[in-house]
């Protein structure tokens, strides 16, 4: 026996595509976790992405060295070359000494939160021994998570060679984000840690906005003002994930200019995209959806046994799947109201299901139809 999907396969939100503020400059787009791309707008190709390029120097790093809860990792001790680092003034670096030790956690605030160049570059040593070793390790994450149009050449993305789209680092922040101490670091607009004497505070400067909640910034000369960002919004009373990118905004006279273009610019986008993600009601509770085949022509209808309500858009097409559920499998025989699958829609945080049961019971095929099949 197995099951077979007798409703619409898919289902269209109403109204013509969700219209985001984009840019009229750089590359950029909007993605709901789970549920698919809002949008992308600008040439999708390779560019300098600055200190966006952080954001891989953490994954990799909790990769290597995960921390979960109010874990805080282990000791790393302030090298020579990090405490000189600390000094010079053409880059963003984090005020530490040689000889300070400062817990994984607290490193990994130094590279996100003040966006420390030092920080990034005396993570790669401590993790792989060379800053080049740890590059390495870098690409082959960009590649395990499908980012054909990304190459890193150092560690803090102050290089103008480490380069990427914002569909690829729209992918990145998928899978950072689904670590838990990682959402609080980018997440804190501003900290004190032990041994640092001023406070720090984060160059996002839209945290404070409602439902904005990371992810990294970065500036250069060839960069521009670039963001990658991650924000929330409530849908059935569920926080659905957004995550977007702005990058390459050059209309500004300065650096600083520049980043904040690219932090205003993707406020705009934040609250549309707020406004725009919704649900709708897809399947009600009752409707038959499908039925179970038991090979020999015999169909029994299966019902949804609540409102299956998707998370969408204006102009958004979704998936209907039904199936037994992972590890079970369609009975022989059950009663009427038994549950024997679900009816999905999305996949991962995006995910909504309602179970499905038997309309009416489900016998075995009779000898009638078994000898038919014999024959």
């Amino acid at each position: 026996p197995r099951l077979a999907l007798s409703a619409d396969p898919t289902y269209t939100f109403e109204g013509g595509e969700l219209d985001l503020p984009w840019p009229d400059e750089g590359q950029g787009g909007v993605v709901v976790e789970g549920v698919g791309t809002v949008g992308m707008y600008g040439e999708q190709k390779p560019a300098p992405i600055a200190s966006v390029a952080k954001t891989m120097t953490a994954y990799v790093i909790l990769k290597d060295h995960p921390i979960s809860g109010d874990q805080v990792g282990p000791q790393i001790t302030v090298d020579k070359q990090a405490g000189e680092e600390s000094n010079r003034p053409d880059e963003s670096t984090a005020p530490i000494e040689e000889g300070e030790q400062f817990t994984l956690k607290q490193m990994l605030q130094l590279l996100m939160i003040p966006s420390g160049n030092n920080a990034a570059r005396l993570l790669a040593r401590w993790d792989a021994t060379t800053e080049e070793a740890f590059v390495k390790k870098m690409n082959a994450a960009a590649k395990e998570l499908g980012m054909k149009d990304t190459t890193y050449t150092d560690p803090s993305g102050l290089q103008a060679t480490t380069v990427s789209t914002a569909a690829d680092q729209i992918e990145l922040g998928k899978a950072v984000m689904q670590n838990e101490v990682f959402r609080d670091i980018v997440n804190t607009p501003q900290i004190k840690i032990p041994g640092v004497e001023p406070m720090i505070y984060n160059n996002n400067r839209i945290l404070l906005e409602p439902g904005v909640s990371g992810i990294k910034t970065g500036s250069s000369t060839p960069a521009g003002g670039n963001l990658l960002w991650s924000a929330n919004t409530v849908v059935d009373g569920k926080n659905r994930r957004i995550i977007g990118a702005v990058m390459g905004a050059q209309q500004g006279t300065t650096l600083d200019d520049k980043l904040q273009l690219s932090i205003d610019n993707s406020l705009k986008v934040i609250k549309a995209a707020q406004e725009g993600v919704t649900s709708a009601g897809v399947v009600k509770k009752g409707e038959v959806v499908g039925y179970v085949d038991d090979g020999l022509g015999g169909r029994t209808p299966v019902v949804a046994t609540k409102e299956l309500r998707a998370v969408g858009w204006a102009g958004l097409d979704v998936k209907l799947n039904l199936g037994a559920g992972a590890g079970r499998e369609v009975p022989h025989t059950a009663e009427a109201g038994t549950v024997v699958g679900e009816l999905t829609i999305g996949t991962g945080t995006g995910k909504v299901s309602t179970p499905v049961a038997l309309q009416r019971a489900l016998a075995e095929p009779g000898f009638g139809a078994k000898l038919t099949r014999v024959g």
